[in-house]
Formats: structure tokens, C-alpha cells, sequence
């Protein structure tokens, strides 16, 4: 029996207990470099094997790459199973072209390869190498071991990944909320439409904040409620379904002056678009269990403010339906009131996200917000300009700009700038039968930039953002530490964005 096998084994020994694993890091060499270059905790290990790691990286193959892996069986007893992950070049910093930080985001995507190769092997607990960025460390476990499987008989083993080491607890906890947060979001997006009516998105949100009772309030607002607020664009879109609607509002008081201006989040809450009477294709209509990304990311991020007892008030706004066909739908021409009073001509009922936001945002407005950001899942034209790249950001607030673009910089969760010119608010403005119009008179002309006008008509708050999170609904293969699915994004993007806002509210 070998203390350490001479050559790369990709199946483990049956006689070796497989109940701990562990993931280090180890970074390119420079040109003048003959040794490995380890991280801290890898160079640890290394001395404490007494350079048996070292001999085995040299004589198994090449010098690990960015994002490649070598598991390593038997070289420690409290560790049989070692993954050893390449973390790119040591010290790079923000990428103006990438425009996010290449160091973060190489240690996510290292990190996340080393945890899922330990979770295909079985393997209960791993402790993970905080590779100089602990709450990255954390972020790229978490979320790469994530896996909605709940209605599945054979299910991947659950991993507990851990610290090792003392390198900055705190923040690699933080990472766990982080990554944590995107989870809910993923599982809430994930989850069958049967199963997250908007009723149980309601009180599964409820249940998820019901720790947080003493700085956290709820109302599930009913249909009446609905009707009295004079929300007739919400109201429209839901008519065709049986289930009823919910306008889900979530207050998290974690700030005690309230004399400041809350940040108002307002998520797009469609749990299932079948598009009306304007009927989708057949074709991926299943993935429209996913239209109400935007208020699952919402509701996930004021999950995450709560758990890390963020000092900010945070209003979530969430209306939640179904867009169904029926006798009771609503017909393309019909007309409709918002609640600020404008009437609104639907001509397309798939372009519903819009007309319930609409509501919404006039809504936000009674809260007198400081900020107001809603995110959706809103248009398919957002994915044809930008793909899964990043988020597009249409806002009225150079400030807003700056924070967001700050914050999703710090996640690799990206945001890019979207134009909000007069040029699309004439295209949405000029109706025939009403005061505007739900989709541009150009049909298929740049439909992100003329939705997002048509919600500046309902926005009076000189601080709006709205993103349109279309694009980055779903992941493939791009985001190298998430697995084939939906995304949860842009949840972290919107908890940096929380996290820095409580710091410049503290600030003035």
C-alpha cells in the first residue's frame, strides 16, 4: 500500500476512508520560476507532507492551468482526498476590458472545479484553500455545489464545504450568505411552475425570512388589495389565469433612522409566462417557469441583507401571476389603466412583464425611495445584444450607474450601460387608442430600449435603475462555477450593491 501513488488516480481507492477532502490552489510560475508556486495553505500542506505534494504535481503532467485539477489520494491522513486547482496568474487585480476582478473570479471558477470533482467522489466535507480571497473561496464552492434535484430518486451526495485553515472567517461566512443567496434564487427559478404559484413563492419567502422576524415585515397583498390600489395593468395580466395574484411586499428595517430614504427593490414576479393570448411557441416554454427571476433575485437578496444584518432599509415590491390564456385574458388591442392614471394599449399580451412592473414602480414611489431598482427577466431582446454576458442597466442616475457597476465588478457578475433615449419613450408614447403602448410601433427595433422607456413612464424617482436580466436567466457552460441551469443572477450583484449602499448612506 503506497502513502501517495505515483500517478494521477481518478478513481479512488477502495481502501481509503473517503469522509474529508480538501482543495488547495496552486498559481502559475513565472518565467523565472523553477518551483511550484502554492498558495499559503497550499505551501502548508505541502511542508507538512514534507514536499510530497510538490513531487507529485511535478511528475503527474504539465503545471496546472487555470481551472484544471489533479486529485491526489493518501499523501495526509486527515485528508485522503486532495484536489489541487490552478488559480491563473497571482496578483492581477480588475480588467478594465473584462471589467471585473480577475482575481476573484479566477479563485470562484479554481475552487468550484477542485469542490464538484471531491462531490463526484462522494465526499461529505471538504475544506477549501481560501486562496488569498476567503469570501471568494466560499462564493465558488457554494454555488458550484449547488444542484436542484428535488423531485429526483437519485440525488448527488449534499457537501459541507468549510475554511481551512484561520484566513479571514468572516469573510468567507459572508461568501457562504452570498452564494447561499444566489441558491434560493436558483431553486425558486428551477422549481415547476405547479410547485411556485405565486402564492408558494409568497410563503416560501415568508418561511425564508421567518428568522429574521424582529427586523422583517410581510404583507401578501390579496386580489381586493390589488383592485383598491387601482393596479389595472397588474390586474390585466393576470385575468387569464385560475390562480390568483399576490403583490408580495417585504420590508427589512435594519437601519434604525428611517429619516433617510429606504432602497426600493422591485422584482418582475411572472412565475409562469405561457405569453396570453399572444401565445409563446411551444419550444423551451417550460424554462418560463423562470420569468420571475426578477423577483426571485429580489426576495433572495433581502434574504441575504437580513442574514448579514446589513444597517439598511430594504423595500422589496414583488407582483406576482401567471400570464395564462383563457376566456378572461386579455385580447391584443385592449386598453388598460395603470395606477398612476395612463392608459396603456396591449398589443402584444407576451409583452406583460412591463404592465405589471408599471404598477409597481408607481407604487415604489409612496415609500419615497433614495433608490429604486427593479430587475426582469423582460426581454428576449436583451439576450440577443448582450447574451449571458451581463446584465443590461437602464437608469436615469449616473450615481445609481456608478454603484451598481462597482458592485457587480467586485461579484463577476457583470451590468452594461443600455441607452435610455428620447428616441425609444417616442416610439412607446405614440398609441392609437391610448396613452401608450406596450410594445414600440417598430416591432423588433431594439425591444430592450423601448420596454425599459415605457417603464420610465411610470418613474418619477430621480435615482431608477432597471435591469433587464433576460440574458442571464439561464447558464450553460459560461459561468464556469455554476452548473447547466438557472442562474439566480444577478442576486450577489444586488447584495454588493445593498452592502455599498448602507456605506454611503452612513456616510452623508
Amino acid at each position: 500500500c503506497f502513502l501517495f501513488p505515483l500517478t494521477v488516480r481518478f478513481k479512488q481507492p477502495c481502501h481509503i476512508t473517503r469522509m474529508l477532502g480538501l482543495v488547495l490552489g496552486v498559481y502559475d510560475k513565472d518565467k523565472d520560476e523553477g518551483s511550484i508556486r502554492f498558495t499559503d495553505a497550499g505551501a502548508s500542506f505541502d511542508k507538512l507532507v514534507s514536499g510530497k505534494l510538490t513531487q507529485m504535481l511535478s511528475i503527474s503532467g504539465p503545471p496546472l492551468k487555470m481551472g484544471k485539477s489533479r486529485v491526489f489520494y493518501g499523501l495526509h491522513q486527515d485528508f485522503p482526498s486532495v484536489a489541487v486547482v490552478g488559480l491563473g496568474k497571482k496578483g492581477v487585480g480588475v480588467c478594465g476590458k473584462e471589467n471585473w476582478d480577475i482575481c476573484r473570479e479566477n479563485i470562484r471558477a479554481a475552487v468550484s472545479v477542485g469542490c464538484k470533482q471531491l462531490q463526484d467522489l462522494e465526499i461529505p466535507h471538504v475544506e477549501v484553500d481560501s486562496c488569498g480571497d476567503s469570501q471568494s473561496a466560499a462564493e465558488g464552492a457554494v454555488l458550484s455545489l449547488f444542484e436542484y434535484d428535488e423531485f429526483k430518486g437519485k440525488k448527488k451526495i449534499h457537501v459541507t464545504p468549510q475554511l481551512h485553515g484561520s484566513a479571514d472567517p468572516g469573510a468567507w461566512e459572508k461568501g457562504v450568505l452570498y452564494g447561499d443567496g444566489q441558491n434560493l434564487a436558483r431553486s425558486l427559478m428551477e422549481a415547476p411552475a405547479n410547485h411556485v404559484t405565486p402564492k408558494l413563492f409568497a410563503d416560501t419567502i415568508e418561511q425564508k425570512l421567518s428568522p429574521f422576524s424582529d427586523r422583517v415585515m410581510i404583507h401578501k397583498r390579496p386580489k381586493s388589495w390589488i383592485e383598491s390600489e387601482q393596479m389595472g395593468a397588474f390586474l390585466s395580466v393576470s385575468k387569464g389565469s385560475e390562480e390568483p395574484p399576490i403583490f408580495l411586499e417585504v420590508h427589512y428595517t435594519g437601519a434604525p433612522d428611517s429619516s433617510k430614504g429606504p432602497l426600493v427593490l422591485v422584482g418582475k414576479g411572472i412565475t409562469f409566462d405561457s405569453g396570453g393570448i399572444s401565445l409563446k411557441s411551444s419550444s423551451g416554454m417550460d424554462a418560463m417557469r423562470a420569468d420571475m427571476g426578477g423577483a426571485a433575485s429580489v426576495c433572495s437578496t433581502i434574504v441575504t441583507a437580513a442574514a448579514l444584518k446589513l444597517p439598511v432599509n430594504i423595500i422589496g415590491l414583488t407582483p406576482l401571476c401567471e400570464n395564462m390564456p383563457s376566456g378572461k385574458a386579455t385580447k391584443p388591442g385592449d386598453v388598460v389603466h395603470a395606477k398612476n392614471g395612463k392608459t396603456i394599449q396591449v398589443d402584444n399580451t407576451d409583452a406583460e412583464g412591463r404592465l405589471i412592473l408599471a404598477d409597481a414602480l408607481c407604487y415604489a414611489h409612496s415609500f419615497n425611495p433614495r433608490a429604486l431598482v427593479n430587475a426582469a427577466t423582460l426581454t428576449g431582446a436583451m439576450n440577443v445584444a448582450l447574451g449571458s454576458a451581463a446584465s443590461g442597466v437602464f437608469t436615469n442616475s449616473d450615481w445609481l450607474w456608478d454603484q451598481l457597476y462597482k458592485a457587480s465588478v467586485i461579484t463577476g457578475d457583470r451590468v452594461w450601460r443600455m441607452p435610455l433615449f428620447q428616441h425609444y419613450t417616442r416610439q412607446v408614447t405614440e398609441s392609437a387608442l391610448a396613452d401608450l403602448n406596450n410594445i414600440g410601433k417598430y416591432s423588433g427595433s431594439a425591444g430592450a430600449c423601448t420596454a425599459a422607456a415605457f417603464l420610465q413612464e411610470f418613474v418619477t424617482a430621480s435615482h431608477w435603475a432597471h435591469l433587464d436580466i433576460a440574458g442571464v436567466m439561464t447558464n450553460k457552460d459560461e459561468v464556469p462555477y455554476l452548473r447547466k441551469g438557472m442562474s439566480g443572477r444577478p442576486t450577489r450583484t444586488l447584495v454588493e450593491f445593498a452592502f455599498s449602499f448602507q456605506q454611503l448612506m452612513a456616510a452623508r
